[in-house]
């Protein structure tokens, strides 16, 4: 059984300097950072077993490398159309499963600094981890408070989805693309995968703020494993009454269930649920006054870690 410690080590598990000096920069060094023309710091970190298989293949645009600092920078031309090439052209050739079989027609964007002069490019979505830029999302759970306590409604997501088959997911989650707008992506979001009127969730769901965190994806993500996932998820709730049930809309949910507090705590300490779906309802329960600090020994550590600082700017 996993505490709820261990569920956030599980997601966050890019280890931290403070924690471990030698631990982190081994690691960090067996990563590229993918950098901009004209920007300053990393905009996404590579493994050293991806950069080899782009380096395998004939470049379509030139790249500048540093290969004693490890960096990696688009070369002259638009920069987006540089990134967008290689990525077809590995799809084209089968080189990495994540494009074989992930590829969305989906843009997630790349931030600059806090200057005008930087603007923000797009990447392909399914291309994103394999550079291991930082993404966004949008998450919501939708509870409701019966004469039995609070229920959460939870999905399924199907067996044979890509990406965690079969885990419990939150009531609604999904990628935000560029140039959209979190509570829209959320909305859309909410039509897609459980079939909630815009009007109930213009009307009733409110932001609660952001969870954030580094993930090294193991083979449950599917594709290749080792890369670098930094995610910024956009967290919302909805209190519903008995007569709103989410159904189904598209092929990524099997079903939704409605579970007590204490089903839901059961499951995640099974492991039943998306490693990141898990942070998100620990928040939940945070937020709730369910966890807290009389009956989490660990509750100061878990709460930080929900929202960690990136090391690549954020929008």
């Amino acid at each position: 059984m996993k505490s709820n410690l261990d569920l956030v080590n599980e997601t966050d598990n890019f280890p931290y300097y403070e924690d471990n000096p030698e631990k982190y920069t081994k690691l960090r060094s067996s990563y590229w950072e993918l950098h901009l023309r004209g920007g300053s710091g990393p905009r996404g970190y590579m493994p050293q077993y991806v950069f080899e298989k782009f380096f395998e293949m004939p470049w379509v645009a030139a790249w500048d490398m540093d290969f004693g600092r490890k960096t990696l920078t688009p070369g002259p031309g638009c920069q987006e159309d540089i990134i967008r090439q290689e990525l077809e052209q590995a799809r084209e050739k089968g080189v990495f499963e994540v494009l074989k079989t992930g590829w969305r027609n989906e843009l997630y964007p790349i931030y600059g600094h806090n200057d005008p002069s930087e603007k923000t490019i797009s990447m392909e979505r399914a291309g994103s981890a394999l550079f291991g830029i930082n993404s966004y999302g949008v998450h919501m759970t939708v509870y409701l408070n019966t004469t039995e306590g609070m229920k959460i409604w939870v999905p399924r997501r199907t067996k044979n989805k890509q990406t965690y088959g079969g885990y419990l997911d939150n009531t609604v989650a999904g990628g935000l693309c560029t140039g959209e707008q979190p509570f829209e992506c959320m909305i859309r979001e909410c039509a897609e995968e459980a079939s909630l009127p815009e009007h109930l969730v213009r009307s009733n769901a409110k932001p609660c703020g952001t969870v954030s965190y580094i993930h090294i994806r193991d083979e449950r993500a599917g594709g290749e494993t080792g890369l670098v996932q930094p995610e910024c998820q956009h967290v919302y709730d909805m209190e519903v009454g008995a007569d709103v049930i989410p159904k189904p809309c598209d092929n990524e949910v099997e079903d939704f269930y409605l579970l007590t507090v204490k089903q839901v705590q059961e499951a995640l300490a099974e492991g039943q649920f998306k490693p990141n779906c898990a942070l998100v309802l620990l928040d939940f329960f945070v937020r709730h006054g369910i966890l807290k600090g009389e009956n989490e020994p660990d509750y100061i550590e878990i709460v930080s870690r929900l929202h960690r600082k990136m090391p690549f700017p954020t929008s």
